[in-house]
């Protein structure tokens, strides 16, 4: 995955668990509804209580194909979006 300038990031500093994964559901569900695939979530690296509860929230979410920790930088998590399904049906009728 590569992360653009322009990739929608949320940060998590300051935030505890309980409203992070609030705010991690919303992140996500918002941006599969703009059909932006790839999102970057900056959790720092700290004790790795946002880290893990990032990765657990990700790991439940219907609209998550994958996440990983980002090479560069392991205070952030990079995320890939599953595509809607109506988009490949539409691609192949064209």
């Amino acid at each position: 995955m590569m992360i653009l300038s322009n990739t929608p990031k949320l940060d998590l500093h300051g935030f505890d668990r309980d409203y992070a994964k609030m705010l991690i559901e919303e992140f996500i569900s918002d941006n599969y509804k703009m059909k932006n695939y790839q999102v970057l979530i900056v959790h720092g690296n700290g004790t790795g209580t946002l880290r893990k509860t990032t990765q657990e929230t990700l790991r439940q979410n219907k609209y998550v194909e994958e996440y990983k920790i980002d090479n560069f930088n392991s205070g952030c998590t990079i995320v890939r979006i599953k595509t809607k399904i109506w988009q490949y049906k539409h691609t192949m009728l064209e």
